[in-house]
C-alpha cells in the first residue's frame, strides 16, 4: 500500500486495546492492533474463531466503548467524540453485514433496505429508488415484497448486504457475512457483496475463517494472538 493511500486512510487503528474480566483473570482480547485501509481497499481479517474478529469489528463499527488506543474514521478521531457524536458518525459512514441477517421481521425486504435510509433523512422516493436499484442488482427485483420469512437464507442475507449498502457508506464492515450459508450460495453472495461494494467505492473490511473467501479480497489481515499480522 502506497504512502499516500496510507495517509489518506478512511479507517486507521493505532495501538487498539481492549479486556475483560473474567472469573477474576484478565482476557486481553486486542493487545495494541494497529491498521489502516485505504479508500476502495477490501482487506479480509482472517483468524480463527475466538480470536478477537467480531471485537475488532465492535471496535471499528463504534458499536461499543471499553477500548484503549486510536480510532481514526474518514479522518475524525472517534475515539475523542461523545456518544450522540459516535452515533453520527457510525450512521454516516458505516455500514455493516452480519452473519445472522437481523432483518425487521415484519417490514418487506424493500421496506428494510428503505428504512435506514430514511433515517439518514432521505425522501421516501430516494429511497425506494437507490433500495430497488441494489436489490435488483442482487436478483431480488421479483423479491422486493416478501418478508423475511418468505426468503431463503441467501436471499435474506443478499437483503442485508443491500440494507448495509443503501446509504453509500465511507466503510463496510462484515463479520462472517456468508457463514451461515451453504458452499455455493456463500460463494454468489461474496461475489455479489464484492461486486457492489467495489463498484459504490467503499472501503471494506471483512472477518472470516474461510482462507479461500479470504483470498478473493485485495489484501488478507490475520488476527493471532491479539494482533495484527
Amino acid at each position: 500500500m502506497s504512502e499516500m493511500m496510507l495517509r489518506d486512510a478512511v479507517v486507521r487503528l493505532t495501538l487498539l486495546t481492549r479486556s475483560f474480566e473474567q472469573g477474576g483473570v484478565r482476557i486481553d482480547v486486542l493487545r495494541g492492533v494497529n491498521l489502516a485501509v485505504a479508500p476502495g481497499e477490501i482487506v479480509a481479517l482472517l483468524g480463527p474463531s475466538g480470536s478477537g474478529k467480531s471485537t475488532l469489528l465492535q471496535a471499528v463499527g463504534l458499536l461499543e466503548g471499553g477500548f484503549g488506543g486510536r480510532i481514526e474514521i474518514d479522518g475524525v478521531d472517534a475515539s475523542a467524540l461523545d456518544g450522540d457524536a459516535r452515533t453520527v458518525l457510525r450512521r454516516d459512514k458505516v455500514g455493516f453485514v452480519y452473519q445472522f441477517h437481523h432483518l425487521l421481521p415484519d417490514f418487506n425486504a424493500i421496506e428494510n433496505v428503505v428504512l435506514p435510509q430514511m433515517v439518514a433523512g432521505k425522501t421516501r422516493g430516494e429511497a425506494e429508488a437507490r433500495a430497488t436499484e441494489l436489490l435488483d442488482a442482487l436478483g431480488l427485483g421479483a423479491r422486493l415484497d416478501h418478508r423475511p420469512s418468505q426468503l431463503s437464507g441467501g436471499e435474506q442475507q443478499r437483503v442485508a448486504v443491500a440494507r448495509a449498502l443503501a446509504n453509500r457508506p465511507t466503510l463496510v464492515l462484515a463479520d462472517e457475512p456468508t457463514g451461515n450459508l451453504d458452499e455455493k450460495t456463500a460463494d454468489t453472495v461474496l461475489g455479489q457483496f464484492l461486486e457492489l461494494v467495489r463498484g459504490t467505492g467503499s472501503a471494506a473490511l471483512v472477518a472470516t475463517h474461510n482462507e479461500r473467501l479470504a483470498l478473493s479480497m485485495d489484501r488478507v489481515v490475520r488476527l493471532h494472538e491479539g494482533v495484527l499480522q
